[in-house]
């Protein structure tokens, strides 16, 4: 090792020749791409509209006057409703702007007929779920959203079906316009002194629970990218999900629809709840495992639930969890008042017109990224870049927000001669997208993780040898909180995961103070046992009678006979039974199982 050198994430060289995007692209000739600049703050990727015309944006679904007034004044515009998937193909290839909202599909199809015409997809409002993003890419498309503008009527309309949930509004509304009179019915619960658990801080979390604490709530939340001090500048104190589900009179729902959070309320998290809880969900409707929900409800463990939001939308007419007694509907109105349809126009308005300028707006979930050479030679060391932030982020625990996360590459590079924000924007991506909605690229990292209140650290350990490999290894420590595996916490008290790449494959080579070796493919058990014989044999055995394939095991201990980490990579997840026999092995100390 010949030294050690910090690097400022804004301070990155980067050779010019290196980053020329036009000729990757496979734009049409009247449109190019200006290169990312050396020592830029924020890459930027400009796309100009022909110089002989004005651009042609197709609005293919409803938008406010505001922002086809601020359209009209830069491009010619086309507003087709209801189009169908052959009439939107078919239409595509005229324009060089499409913005829809949430009924359009925007498909491979789409992007290959638009002949390379297409510039910019526009989302007017967050979800993207319609948009076919590595098409997107493919093809050379900027795809943008707006996520500010409905936050605030989001945020009022979770409040609205709190307290008509809590006072039965459209129960007893229905009943008196029934000609009935039945006020010892609709006896409803107070919210005043009442615990609301928020679950996702982000800005309409964080908004309800401001509401929340004006009707007197006491307000606890669950989100481990929440910065503490914004909670407690609220009042909101941060806590681990089990401890919000187990102690929250009211549950409101404000986290995306990712594989982590897909049905993250279900039969098994019902059954920590309180009994008589009660849930509203205004974020997006598979959260919840809605047959689990009726259950829960007809047992009587959920009280009551207020939901705009559903799994398949809209649902079915014979629907048993719409129509049941103790729960309050509405067909997806969270960002439905005048106030934020304009909003959202004017927003998506302004960054299709910006990205039609040669802007890059901040709300870009795409962009092309880096030219196909440089992409080859890191290839591998992107995805062990991915997986180690999944990794890391998977091991926090508690209440505790991710803030400070650091980043050491060892190289026998030059510092000028390693280009490394693709590197810390694919961490970034695997520390953020489990459980988030943000697609996370070289473009957007460094905004999406200071937005988040994420502050990723770089150093460069510069070893001696030929620079013809990239790395050697890279290391991320995620500082300043609990581990849910307390054998990945460092001697100076930071989570810490290091890995390299082996024969193109990416490796787990050390937790916390512990060497592993274990390939970084399918997922991961790691367990914290007393050192003795037969333990590699025990754990195989049984993940052997649940048919769960082992496709690596490697075992690192501090001194024969003392404590070791076994680390086993298992193409499939083990059940929960499996788990627990796992567990149950007396040698086992801990484990936890991480999904790659």
């Amino acid at each position: 090792m010949a030294a050690t050198t910090g690097t400022p994430t804004s301070g990155l060289n980067v050779k010019p020749s290196q980053l020329s995007l036009s000729s990757k692209l496979h734009m049409p000739q009247q449109l190019s791409a200006i290169s990312l600049g050396r020592r830029s703050a924020r890459p930027q990727v400009t796309i100009r509209a022909a110089l002989d015309a004005k651009p042609t944006v197709l609005v293919a679904e409803k938008l406010g006057e505001a922002g086809l007034e601020l359209l009209k004044d830069f491009a010619n515009i086309d507003c087709s409703y209801n189009l169908t998937p052959e009439e939107l193909c078919t239409k595509i290839s005229l324009c060089d702007a499409l913005i829809v909202r949430s009924g359009t599909k925007v498909s491979r199809e789409v992007f290959e007929s638009s002949g390379g015409r297409l510039k910019v997809v526009g989302r007017a409002g967050v979800g993207i779920d319609n948009v076919d993003l590595a098409a997107a890419t493919e093809h050379g498309c900027l795809v943008v959203n707006a996520p500010t503008a409905n936050t605030i009527a989001a945020a009022e309309h979770g409040i609205a079906l709190l307290t008509a949930m809590a006072r039965n509004v459209a129960q007893a509304d229905a009943s008196l316009k029934a000609g009935k009179w039945q006020r010892n019915k609709y006896v409803g619960v107070s919210l005043v002194g009442k615990t609301l658990a928020v679950m996702g801080f982000g800005k309409v979390g964080s908004e309800v629970a401001r509401r929340a604490k004006g009707l007197g709530m006491h307000v606890i939340a669950h989100d481990p990218y929440a910065p503490v001090d914004r909670a407690h500048a609220i009042g909101v104190h941060l806590v681990g999900f089990e401890e919000a589900i187990a102690t929250a009179d009211f549950i409101s729902l404000h986290m995306p629809l990712t594989p982590a959070t897909a049905k993250v309320l279900n039969d098994d998290t019902f059954a920590k709840m309180k009994k008589g809880v009660r849930i509203v969900n205004v974020a997006r409707g598979g959260v919840i495992d809605e047959d689990a929900l009726v259950r829960a409800l007809d047992a009587g463990i959920v009280a009551q639930a207020a939901l705009d939001v559903f799994t398949e939308e809209p649902p079915p007419k014979d629907s048993k969890l719409v129509q049941h007694e103790n729960v309050t509907v509405t067909p997806h109105l969270g960002a439905s008042t005048m106030e934020a349809q304009e909003g959202v126009a004017i927003e998506i308005a302004e960054a299709v017109v910006g990205a039609l300028r040669g802007e890059l707006a901040a709300t870009a979930v795409n962009a092309p990224m880096v030219p196909a050479e440089v992409l080859n030679e890191l290839k591998p060391f992107v995805l062990l870049a991915e997986k180690l932030g999944r990794l890391a982020v998977q091991l926090v625990g508690g209440g505790s927000g991710v803030k400070n996360v650091k980043v050491t590459y060892a190289s026998a590079r030059a510092p000028d001669d390693l280009d490394t924000r693709l590197l810390r924007a694919m961490i970034t991506k695997g520390l953020i997208e489990p459980i988030s909605d943000v697609f996370v690229n070289l473009v957007n990292a460094d905004f999406t993780a200071r937005q988040r209140g994420l502050r990723i650290t770089e150093e460069r350990v510069v070893l001696d040898g030929s620079p013809e490999r990239p790395l050697e290894h890279i290391q991320v420590q995620i500082a300043n909180v609990e581990s849910k595996f307390a054998s990945a916490m460092s001697d100076s008290g930071e989570i810490r995961v290091e890995g390299k790449v082996k024969d193109g494959i990416p490796h787990l080579t050390k937790v916390g103070s512990f060497e592993v070796d274990v390939s970084l493919e399918g997922s991961i058990l790691l367990c914290r046992q007393v050192d003795q014989p037969g333990m590699v044999g025990s754990v195989a055995s049984i993940l052997g009678e649940e048919n769960v394939n082992v496709n690596f095991m490697s075992v690192g201990r501090i001194a024969p006979r003392k404590h070791a980490v076994m680390a086993i990579g298992v193409d499939e997840q083990p059940s929960k039974e499996t788990l627990k026999k796992i567990g149950d092995i007396p040698a086992i100390e801990e484990f936890v199982f991480l999904k790659l």
